[in-house]
């Protein structure tokens, strides 16, 4: 457990950047149409090292268990939120739904046979207050609508379906060519809401292009990997409760980038927050932290 616990730092600081690029891209392309090009160009890049390197294919019914995680990740998760965005649903509220993800998913963890103690409930809800206080100052309930609503919360059961449908039929699978079959579904999802619903112009500006390289090198590929691995060596509620410590660490980012404010609100949301997935996952410390917990009660 040791090596996953120095994952999840890693994991955490590239996923919490989703929000920063989307403010980046989002202005020049419509969702569907910024996430099929970044999908396609994750297949486009993986192939080539799935071909060199001879890396082994799925076979039989666990391809179709690949693609159904890989769309409810990919294309029910991001194309949700980002959809939702673009239809007037401020970024903190978006966000926010999405925190419920970890919520939801310890109340469905018997799918996977998991048993959530009632130690880290405790640790869900303070996480969610912690969310519910980072994000507090910025949420904003005008120029809402229905579709947007359902939109981001579709999202946050898309996310959370992937995560227990992918812990119980495929959690385990090449990483190389798992990543081919779901970005591929998730593309040809997108191209076919794309033609469905969207003008497919896109403005080639320096922020879109450092957004959507960003978008498929550091997230698509690289934080994508490291979730994988996460969710293969612990359980779902665990590795769920991660994604309580990505609004405050994209507040930071926020704040560094676009000099959003810093307030004491904020502060204390950020220190519930890491307080509640430190006392789900205190099972998963490292044997020297846990030692060193232990002599400080």
């Amino acid at each position: 457990m040791t090596s996953t616990f120095w994952f999840t730092p890693v994991f955490i600081l590239i996923w919490s950047t989703g929000f920063i690029i989307a403010r980046y891209g989002m202005p020049y392309s419509e969702p569907m149409t910024f996430l099929a090009i970044r999908f396609g160009a994750v297949v486009l890049c993986m192939i080539p090292i799935v071909l060199w390197l001879k890396a082994p294919w799925p076979r039989g019914r666990q391809v179709w268990h690949i693609a159904i995680a890989g769309a409810l990740f990919q294309f029910g998760y991001l194309g949700g939120v980002w959809a939702a965005v673009k239809l007037g649903m401020p970024a903190g509220l978006a966000a926010l739904i999405i925190g419920l993800q970890p919520i939801l998913t310890g109340l469905l963890a018997s799918f996977v046979s998991e048993h959530v103690t009632p130690r880290q409930w405790l640790g869900l809800f303070l996480g969610l207050t912690g969310v519910a206080l980072v994000l507090f100052t910025n949420i904003r309930l005008e120029g809402l609508s229905l579709a947007s609503i359902l939109l981001a919360f579709g999202g946050m059961f898309a996310i959370t379906s992937g995560t227990l449908y992918q812990k119980r039929f495929c959690p385990s699978f090449d990483l190389r060519t798992g990543s081919v079959i779901q970005f591929s579904i998730s593309t040809l999802l997108c191209v076919i809401m794309m033609f469905l619903f969207e003008t497919r112009e896109i403005q080639w500006t320096v922020p879109m292009i450092g957004a959507m390289l960003w978008g498929i090198l550091a997230i698509s590929i690289g934080a994508m990997s490291l979730w994988f691995i996460l969710l293969r060596r612990g359980d779902a509620t665990k590795v769920s409760s991660m994604m309580y410590l990505v609004p405050p660490t994209t507040a930071i980012m926020a704040w560094i980038l676009f000099d959003e404010p810093m307030t004491p609100t904020v502060l204390m949301g950020i220190f519930i927050t890491m307080l509640g997935v430190l006392i789900i996952n205190q099972a998963s410390w490292p044997d020297w932290l846990k030692r060193r917990a232990s002599t400080q009660t």
